[in-house]
């Protein structure tokens, strides 16, 4: 897996999460990782629609080998305890093949390399495989560059409405939302916000909510 880091946080080498050694000793624990090692599940559509649940990061290292990894912001939280205060980060991260695979996560340590680990095999967890089209009434080239139809989704004061537009147009939004949408496969797109978006947080999980809309709404091809 290749991974990016913002500008906000810096700069990182692309590498792959998992080694090869890694993946020799991973030991399957659950029915679906079994069936990954034996060769049941091939691809990463079949682990999905087969309705087993998702548990180990190294399945979707197996059969998405591909996926990149772009942290979008790394803030230090703090609690207080009885034996004082206690400092963590907390790093948010978005996973995609930038084909239509999308994952959101986040994480927490009191080392930003730990955190960040954490946030990336929480959002392998949580990839979902998202529908695109040509929804917009302004473009008929028939490809699969933009959502199918308008969503919306929200997290805390944040809401995130992305409306299809036509090809070239790009994507019109904000830093947080782009990046998300890009991981997607999404390469034009109308946005509108609303509230608190300088929360990266929200404003990208609101984003990722969105585009999990696109498949539970029946499109022209499921009709």
């Amino acid at each position: 897996m290749k991974r990016r880091r913002s500008k906000k946080s810096g700069s990182m080498s692309r590498d792959k999460r998992l080694s090869a050694g890694d993946m020799e000793n991973w030991i399957p624990c659950t029915r679906l990782g079994r069936l990954v090692a034996e060769g049941g599940v091939e691809t990463l559509d079949q682990a999905l629609e087969s309705g087993l649940p998702i548990k180990e990061p190294e399945i979707i290292s197996t059969l998405a080998p591909e996926l990149e990894d772009e942290v979008l912001d790394i803030n230090m939280v703090q609690r207080m305890t009885d034996s004082g205060r206690r400092v963590k980060f907390r790093a948010t991260v978005a996973v995609g093949n930038r084909n239509g695979l999308i994952g959101f996560g986040q994480g927490k340590d009191r080392q930003v390399g730990s955190a960040i680990k954490k946030a990336v095999d929480n959002a392998v967890l949580n990839i979902v495989r998202i529908k695109r089209g040509c929804g917009s009434w302004e473009c008929v080239c028939g490809l699969e560059h933009t959502v199918p139809f308008e969503v919306e989704g929200k997290a805390g004061s944040v809401k995130v409405v992305l409306k299809p537009a036509p090809s070239g147009l790009g994507i019109a939004s904000g830093e947080s939302a782009r990046k998300v949408l890009e991981l997607a496969g999404i390469k034009d797109a109308w946005t509108r916000s609303e509230g608190q978006t300088k929360t990266t947080l929200n404003f990208a999980k609101a984003t990722f909510n969105a585009l999990q809309k696109t498949t539970t709404v029946r499109a022209q091809e499921d009709w």
